[in-house]
């Protein structure tokens, strides 16, 4: 864009910019007084001047000269190009988004005529390691299911959770016991709760699984002893390219292309299959034991036994009791002597630490870990 057309880009053709541009240097003029120093005609003059008036770049004089012509002053062309700009900015967004959503489509429809696009295969432990992380660095949310098998990546290379937990990335991990009942696991399970990540454990998890967002997922094809994989979490000490198993996608398909040895993984992009996936991570969330770290520093709500210790204190013992009993929240507040909404915000910090979604599954929940009973 040439330096004598500077104000395209907010929408002022080079007719009006060089209008403007005059009444800068001589601060005042009217149509004739226009026309003549640009030896443009007095109707061409006029058009200019009412389009850029429209723009807010011109003015009309306060008191023009008695019986004289109409005088204009150009405005200040901060305050009056910046709404133009913001609308540039705005179409320009629009237009981006257009091109996102046509991309979208684009893809879509191929999905629709070609299977390999909804599943692809990869091969290959430093492919499956790479794809993870291109995953994460993208990704606004990160979900995993990790079980405890082989991990494909020491925990020493393994701090891209840790950073993008920095950056905002949302990590949700279940943690399967046998998992965390390596050595130093625990501590780095703590360590990525502190960290910001979202984790639970569960006894046994049907299969190892990392979602982003909920465009794409990698899960392994085949289990075999001796496969590496697995992903730990930020916090799993052993833990997968991302902390929790950069492996664990890498198990090795059967096949004659498949070299001896090498794991294979599906990459799920966005399909009925990836919506069910995502389903089967939510059901397992909603049933898994949530992680906390103590005021210690140590992980809390698990034990090395069926049932996870929690560390509850006698009022929350109470609390519980007198929910398991059936008591309503205005009997409660009136026991305890407080008021019925922090009844009622104690007992949804309980459902939290238990994993409901209701009363109903809280007081399961309890029944089923012995809250009551243990301690």
């Amino acid at each position: 864009m040439g330096a004598g057309h500077m104000l395209e880009a907010a929408g002022v053709d080079a007719e009006e910019e060089r209008v403007y541009r005059f009444l800068l240097g001589v601060r005042e003029a009217d149509t004739g007084g226009i026309a003549a120093q640009l030896g443009w005609e007095a109707a061409r003059v006029e058009s200019v001047l009412a389009a850029l008036h429209g723009k807010g770049l011109v003015g009309r004089a306060a008191e023009p000269p008695a019986g004289g012509p109409e005088r204009y002053v150009p405005m200040a062309p901060d305050a009056a190009l910046r709404p133009l700009l913001l609308r540039g900015h705005e179409a320009l967004e629009w237009a981006r988004r257009g091109v996102e959503q046509l991309a979208e489509e684009y893809r879509a429809g191929g999905r629709r005529h070609d299977a390999e696009q909804l599943v692809e295969v990869i091969t290959g432990a430093s492919v499956i390691r790479q794809r993870l992380r291109q995953m994460a660095y993208g990704a606004g949310e990160m979900r995993w299911l990790c079980k405890a098998r082989p991990v494909a990546l020491a925990a020493a290379e393994n701090d891209e959770e840790w950073e993008l937990l920095a950056r905002g990335v949302r990590y949700r991990t279940i943690y399967e016991r046998e998992l965390l009942e390596g050595p130093g696991m625990v501590d780095n399970v703590a360590r990525s709760i502190r960290a910001g990540e979202q984790a639970r454990a569960a006894g046994t998890l049907p299969v190892r699984l990392v979602i982003a967002d909920s465009s794409m997922a990698i899960c392994p094809l085949v289990y075999e002893s001796g496969d590496v994989l697995d992903g730990a979490g930020a916090g799993a000490g052993a833990g997968a390219s991302h902390r929790h198993g950069d492996g664990d996608a890498t198990e090795r398909a059967p096949g004659p292309a498949d070299r001896v040895g090498e794991p294979t993984a599906a990459v799920i992009h966005s399909s009925s299959l990836l919506d069910a996936l995502i389903a089967l991570f939510e059901s397992q969330w909603a049933a898994a034991t949530p992680l906390h770290v103590t005021d210690s520093g140590e992980l809390a709500d698990f034990e090395d036994g069926q049932n996870p210790a929690v560390h509850l204190a006698d009022d929350e013992r109470y609390l519980l009791s007198l929910i398991v009993a059936g008591v309503a929240d205005k009997a409660i507040a009136s026991q305890l002597w407080v008021s019925q909404r922090t009844v009622q915000r104690r007992i949804q910090a309980l459902m939290q630490r238990a994993g409901a979604l209701t009363r109903t599954q809280l007081v399961w929940q309890v029944a089923q870990r012995g809250w009551l009973t243990n301690g």
